[in-house]
């Protein structure tokens, strides 16, 4: 599945074919100036591009799943696999430099904006008018690639059209109403017998991109994964040390 205002391109049809049908290429010298600083000086020089790699819809949850979840970030694994198997057959012996996933930082959402993939939302997810919420960064990386630089696709926010707001009327901790109240959604969702555990309502009440949402199976385990990380990081016996 490619996006609803993009064709197949042949450059890109082997990521496509395996979910990762989100792709913007920058040129690192016409980065804005706060993207390009946050670049080593280093890879500035060494590299003429930077590749963001993403997926639209449950077709990536489909292919990663085909042989199971294993180790500790399977999504990760097969992401890297799958984009080191393309630059290879595409771009043999291309120097590059994973940025994520990875140790340094990169502005992901910054990137996304650039690249026209999304518009803020109530919920805190960056959300399409043709595509909603459902997608994710998967990859970015640094190369000596010649490719065309992408054209950022045209998209307005749907959220400046949606009068009802169904989101904000689904979240029951009421964290949306007066901006994003992230301890509201965190205690909410820490809460045992919680609704929101293993999926978000606000996120699922949005209209924008039904089409594309992602499977029970999917959603529970971002989820689980998500709440995993607030356990950790909450105080008290819920937040202690593995």
């Amino acid at each position: 599945m490619n996006p609803p205002n993009r064709g197949p391109d042949p450059v890109f049809a082997e990521l496509d074919a395996c979910g990762l049908n989100l792709q913007a290429v920058f040129d690192v010298q016409r980065l804005p100036e706060d993207l390009r600083g946050s670049l080593a000086a280093d890879a500035q020089a060494c590299y003429r591009q930077l590749v963001l790699i993403g997926n639209l819809g449950p077709d990536f949850w489909q292919h990663a799943t085909a042989n199971g979840l294993r180790g500790a970030h399977p999504l990760d694994a097969f992401t890297r696999a799958r984009v080191a198997a393309w630059l290879d057959r595409r771009f043999p012996g291309v120097r590059h430099e994973w940025l994520y996933p990875g140790e340094r930082l990169v502005a992901l959402q910054r990137l996304g904006r650039l690249a026209g993939w999304h518009q803020p939302s109530p919920f805190m997810v960056g959300v399409n008018a043709a595509w909603g919420s459902w997608f994710a960064y998967r990859a970015a990386l640094l190369a000596d690639t010649g490719l065309a630089p992408t054209e950022p696709f045209a998209s307005t926010s749907p959220c400046e059209r949606c009068r009802d707001r169904p989101c904000v009327d689904a979240c029951p901790p009421r964290a949306l109403h007066d901006g994003f109240d992230l301890a509201a959604c965190s205690g909410w969702r820490l809460a045992t017998g919680s609704s929101c555990r293993d999926r978000c309502l606000a996120r699922l009440a949005c209209p924008a991109g039904a089409k594309h949402r992602y499977g029970e199976a999917q959603i529970a385990y971002h989820y689980a994964r998500s709440l995993a990380t607030l356990a950790r990081q909450a105080p008290g016996p819920a937040g202690a040390a593995d």
